[in-house]
């Protein structure tokens, strides 16, 4: 691509070159990656994942291999946990109950009125 013979461009200079043309690239310390599509999902476990940002344009590149799993099958665990009655995550109950000085219960009824919104359920309770 740039460059001819003798091996290409040392890491350094590509990376000088790209700064020049306003290109910023940062490796991204991913666990998964998952692709959704309609027939199926792809999981990237431990990839490696680089974010290209040319000017304002954002590239993610991902190199490993894929395994493909059932559509909407692939979840990974997002320390996130939802009551199944009310679809609101747990983690957003506790929070809005720690901001607002009130119980879970509380909190969770407020989120559901304000249909998940975090600021809005606090402001109810305040």
């Amino acid at each position: 691509m740039f460059g001819g013979g003798g091996g290409g461009l040392n890491p350094r200079k590509m990376e000088q070159m790209m700064e020049q043309m306003g290109i910023d690239v940062d490796d991204i310390d991913a666990e998964e990656v998952i692709i959704r599509t309609g027939e199926h999902d792809l999981v990237f476990s431990d990839p490696e994942v680089t974010k290209m940002d040319a000017r304002g344009q954002e590239t993610y590149q991902i190199i490993g291999s894929p395994e493909e799993v059932e559509a909407g099958s692939a979840g990974g665990d997002t320390g996130t946990t939802e009551d199944d009655s009310s679809g609101i995550p747990d983690d957003d109950v506790e929070l809005v109950a720690t901001r607002a000085g009130v119980s879970e219960d509380e909190a969770r009824d407020a989120l559901k009125a304000n249909d998940g919104d975090l600021a809005a359920a606090v402001e109810d309770l305040e």
